[in-house]
């Protein structure tokens, strides 16, 4: 009995900690495949990248017009640590 109240007290409080908010990722590339249903990728930092993605598959490579330039943060790197 005493671990399920417990649980049940300590879950809502859970549920209710902050978060960190969802971002959507905005990148200059779009990929537009030439497969049934046309599929859309914009997760393309560069030209190069969204072609080397759609070759061998077909489709086309064009600009997002939904870019925004201040929006993309550069990725972080692990450090690894030698010993």
């Amino acid at each position: 009995m005493r671990p399920s109240l417990a649980f049940a007290l300590i879950v809502p409080f859970v549920l209710l900690a902050p978060i960190d908010e969802a971002a959507a990722q905005n990148f200059p590339w779009c990929a537009q495949y030439s497969i049934r249903g046309g599929a859309r990728n914009c997760g393309f930092v560069s030209w190069e990248q969204c072609m080397a993605t759609i070759r061998g598959i077909g489709g086309f490579c064009e600009r997002n017009y939904m870019f925004r330039p201040g929006d993309v943060r550069p990725a972080r790197r692990k450090v690894r640590r030698r010993y």
